[in-house]
């Protein structure tokens, strides 16, 4: 099995630019016969979205975008970020698993961050669920950003069987130091391993780049094998097919 992490730089607000450059990654995950390819948080519109969430939000049952990547995923699991409209008004920061057609899960952020640079609680309704699901490779789980640094959200995955645990994120570079890399990324990685280790499971973690707002997005995305052992990992700050 092949996984790739899109370590990429959403368009703010452009959910037909950020559907081509989707659209675009997937036709090479297919040239290089990926089998789980990953988006960050968010990654159908940007983070940084504030009063443009309504004009972004899709309907996954009845969205024209949903359907092109459903279209595009027939052959290969695609994993990304977007602004789901559950009911008028109602918006969540959502993952959505689709592959073979379908959608296999959709997980709604259940912990939003709103400190500092973070106003995830004005803008989304905090999800309720977290669970783990059957697809083609076995039992998965999805996690999105600050839901992973909450350790019983991995507990409930792997309790549940999960195989492996996907989490996509927005998180900034915070804490730079005088060697390479964020003091940031580092609590990352040792949630990476530590959660590997103790569930026996995969952990994919996905990062985003680029800037919003003057905020940075550090990137660093890693997969850790089940014995908490570092696979790869994405450079900081640069955009990167991993």
């Amino acid at each position: 099995m092949k996984v790739a992490l899109v370590q990429m730089r959403p368009v703010l607000g452009d959910i037909d630019k950020n559907l081509k450059i989707h659209l675009d990654y997937i036709r090479q995950a297919r040239q290089k016969k990926v089998d789980i390819l990953i988006f960050p948080e968010l990654s159908l519109t940007g983070y940084l979205l504030r009063d443009l969430v309504p004009e972004v939000a899709l309907q996954p049952d009845r969205s024209p975008i949903f359907q092109q990547l459903l279209e595009a995923s027939q052959d290969l699991i695609v994993i990304f970020g977007f602004v789901e409209e559950k009911e008028p008004g109602v918006f969540y920061n959502s993952a959505a698993c689709l592959g073979q057609g379908q959608i296999f899960h959709l997980h709604r952020k259940v912990y939003l961050p709103t400190y500092g640079m973070f106003e995830e609680g004005k803008f989304f309704a905090a999800g309720r669920l977290i669970s783990s699901f059957n697809f083609p490779f076995g039992r998965a789980g999805l996690l999105i950003c600050y839901d992973f640094l909450h350790y019983g959200t991995s507990y409930v995955l792997f309790s549940g069987g999960a195989d492996y645990i996907f989490v996509i994120s927005a998180a900034p570079g915070r804490g730079l130091q005088e060697e390479a890399g964020f003091a940031s990324q580092r609590m990352w990685e040792l949630m990476g391993e530590t959660v590997s280790y103790f569930s026996s499971a995969y952990v994919c973690y996905c990062n985003r780049v680029g800037f919003e707002d003057g905020k940075g997005f550090a990137g660093g995305s890693f997969i850790y094998h089940p014995a908490g052992q570092l696979l790869a990992r994405a450079p900081d700050l640069k955009e990167h097919f991993l």
